[in-house]
């Protein structure tokens, strides 16, 4: 899966940058390097990438500020990877579209696991059959089936690219149609600690992958005083 992978790494950190382009390089990717949110949009000009690994607090444009650009303009997944573990500094990370995010000091092999997993639902397959697959393991509405084992989402046939966490999320209530959610029990099921207000998050942005209008869901809906529920009739 990685062998043609090129990944932009985004780090004013030249240590940090000339460890990763090694590290990557060393397990199968093809790296490019930028030091600043400005160098990493003049690489983005010239060059197609698979995924970017960002930092958050650089020079000039923040990472968070570049991803949001991104986000808007471009369907890149992101790594987000940082110094900055609080709880409101994940949640501004999720808000801002990123598909993941690691905290330095990391781990260089749950990074790699992290970006494979990135890749794996980038690149699913781009059509699918209803008929594919074990039948438990595919959840139905509307026009989407969402694979539980795979963590992929199709509508109408074709994926929808999720994050990491709106993949997990997802799963939660796949695993369990019809049954009320408390915010509590998404946060234990997801690793989501501290702020309620990340499920929160992770819930609008869902609405608006699964839902033609996110203010009047027909899918994921709000059960007042108790959580939520993904409606799978229909």
């Amino acid at each position: 899966m990685t062998e043609a992978a090129h990944v932009l790494v985004v780090d004013d950190d030249s240590r940090l940058r000339d460890l990763l382009r090694r590290f990557l390089s060393d397990n199968g990717f093809r790296v490019t390097v930028a030091a600043d949110a400005a160098d990493a949009r003049q690489r983005l000009g010239a060059l197609e990438f698979d995924l970017i690994v960002l930092d958050v607090m650089m020079p000039g444009e923040s990472g968070l500020d570049l991803a949001r650009a991104l986000h808007d303009s471009r369907a890149i997944p992101i790594l987000m990877l940082t110094a900055m573990g609080e709880p409101d500094d994940r949640i501004a990370g999720l808000e801002s579209g990123v598909d993941d995010y690691l905290v330095k000091p990391f781990e260089p092999r749950e990074l790699l696991l992290r970006l494979r997993t990135i890749l794996r639902r980038a690149r699913s397959v781009p059509t699918v059959s209803v008929e594919e697959g074990p039948a438990s393991a595919m959840v139905r509405f509307g026009e989407h089936i969402f694979d539980i084992r795979q963590t992929i989402l199709y509508r109408a046939g074709r994926p929808v690219r999720l994050t990491e966490a709106e993949a997990g999320m997802l799963r939660s209530f796949a695993e369990a149609p019809g049954e009320t959610l408390s915010r509590e029990t998404l946060a234990e099921r997801n690793g989501l600690t501290g702020n309620m207000r990340t499920v929160d998050v992770q819930i609008t942005r869902l609405r608006r992958k699964l839902e033609k209008d996110p203010k009047f869901p027909r899918f994921l809906q709000t059960v007042r005083g108790k959580g939520y529920v993904l409606r799978v009739e229909g």
